[in-house]
């Protein structure tokens, strides 16, 4: 049952028409008013309850349908799209926490060394095998506690100091909490499962063959070129992978 009381648009309100009728149009399938596979009014229908225009009801569809909240069908109607397990997306909003607090967290740093680049750092990298690289080793606390090991290769520049090159390109606060004067422009992530080795498990504070997760990263310049090859180790029982599927309600946050 639709409630009149707080799913009208209100004319004095300097939010947007269109952006009032999209919120009420998401609080009624987040409640249940409209269910997977229901049809939603027709545009005359929402035009005359809402006392809005047919441009006004079609950018709010428009804007329902890139949230994949419903799917328009041609001569049909407008449906309410169903539950679709496939459209989950998982976010790294966990490892950001531990960037968001300074007081909270730190980046110890283990080892910074020339070395030159292996086969496999050279593919990643697209640079000769033997080329000088950076490696560093960092281990990242959220207070006493060791969550993180990353271990990454980076490109050299013999015109930069090494300390400034670990400091700016490869900054991972900056990289988490979305720093503007980061010099990267795009990245590939990948996640597997693996095990903690002998010295992964120590700096850890974990135990050996203990199952984790291994994040690994390539981050490109402004010119598209790979600057940086890495990943972090983090024992499975320190990181939660979540993600909301279905209709929700923004303003509650209620499923």
């Amino acid at each position: 049952m639709i409630d009149e009381a707080n799913d009208t648009i209100d004319r004095d309100s300097y939010e947007p028409a269109y952006a009032q009728l999209v919120r009420i149009l998401r609080r009624q399938i987040a409640t249940g008013v409209f269910r997977p596979g229901d049809r939603l009014p027709s545009e005359a229908q929402l035009c005359e309850r809402y006392g809005v225009s047919p441009m006004t009801v079609r950018r709010v569809i428009n804007i329902l349908a890139d949230q994949g909240v419903v799917v328009a069908e041609q001569g049909r109607g407008t449906f309410v799209k169903p539950l679709e397990l496939g459209t989950a997306i998982f976010d790294l909003d966990r490892l950001q926490q531990l960037f968001r607090d300074e007081s909270q967290s730190q980046v110890k740093l283990l080892e910074v060394r020339i070395v030159p680049a292996t086969e496999r750092t050279a593919r990643k990298l697209a640079i000769e095998v033997g080329e000088r690289t950076i490696f560093i080793r960092r281990l990242i606390f959220q207070g006493e506690n060791p969550m993180l090991l990353h271990r990454e290769y980076v490109l050299y520049d013999p015109t930069r100091p090494i300390i400034e090159a670990e400091m700016e390109v490869t900054s991972l606060r900056g990289l988490f909490m979305g720093g503007n004067e980061s010099a990267l422009k795009w990245g590939d992530l990948a996640i597997d499962a693996t095990v903690l080795t002998d010295d992964e498990a120590t700096l850890l504070h974990s135990e050996v063959g203990a199952a984790a997760f291994r994040l690994e990263h390539i981050f490109y310049d402004f010119d598209n070129r790979p600057v940086s090859w890495g990943w972090f180790i983090c024992p499975g029982d320190r990181l939660r992978f979540t993600a909301k599927v279905g209709i929700h309600d923004q303003e509650t946050n209620n499923p």
